[in-house]
């Protein structure tokens, strides 16, 4: 988790409650890395009380861009734009990358992990819910009012985009990057 901010600490809850192993948490003072599993209540509790990932006990301490290195399955970068870039993507070391942050790759870093058949989950899909969840809320709607219109907004947005990409016609015979 590249930042352990509120989109890293919800993301990061959200994937431990499906059985998803956290080994990596990074925040501006630092990377924490324990290969083993660390404690995601832990680590929030240590944000919601003013400190860093790096004040746990447990764990490495790498520096804050470390999170790119390390091999896992799932790397979510959610906290700052351009975080991906020519100079560090090939370098990145996961499988799945679910982008939480706005903008997190450049242009070039893109081409990179597509050419490296890494996947990318782009921002514009993946964080959709809290744009939508901020909207509900600024509207005065409940908890759960905002989490049944981010399920039906993304579930329509979702059909209509899979629709449209298989009609023949939606297909050019030249994409710009080949």
């Amino acid at each position: 988790m590249q930042g352990f901010g509120s989109v890293g600490q919800h993301a990061a809850k959200f994937l431990a409650q499906k059985g998803a192993i956290l080994i990596a948490a990074s925040d501006s003072k630092g990377t924490l890395f324990a290969p083993g599993g660390m404690d995601v209540d832990q680590l929030i509790a240590l944000k919601q009380a003013g400190q860093s990932v790096m004040d746990a006990s447990n764990g490495k301490k790498l520096r804050p861009d470390a999170t790119i290195e390390i091999d896992c399955d799932i790397w979510i970068p959610a906290a700052r734009p351009d975080v991906l870039h020519a100079d560090n993507a090939a370098q990145l070391n996961a499988r799945l990358v679910v982008q939480g942050a706005n903008i997190p790759f450049t242009p070039e870093a893109e081409q990179i992990c597509h050419d490296r058949n890494i996947l990318v989950i782009p921002d514009f899909i993946a964080n959709a819910g809290g744009v939508i969840c901020g909207a509900v809320e600024y509207q005065g709607g409940t908890h759960a009012i905002a989490l049944q219109t981010i399920t039906d907004t993304i579930r329509h947005n979702t059909t209509v985009i899979l629709q449209e990409s298989a009609k023949p016609e939606s297909y050019p015979d030249r994409l710009p990057w080949n």
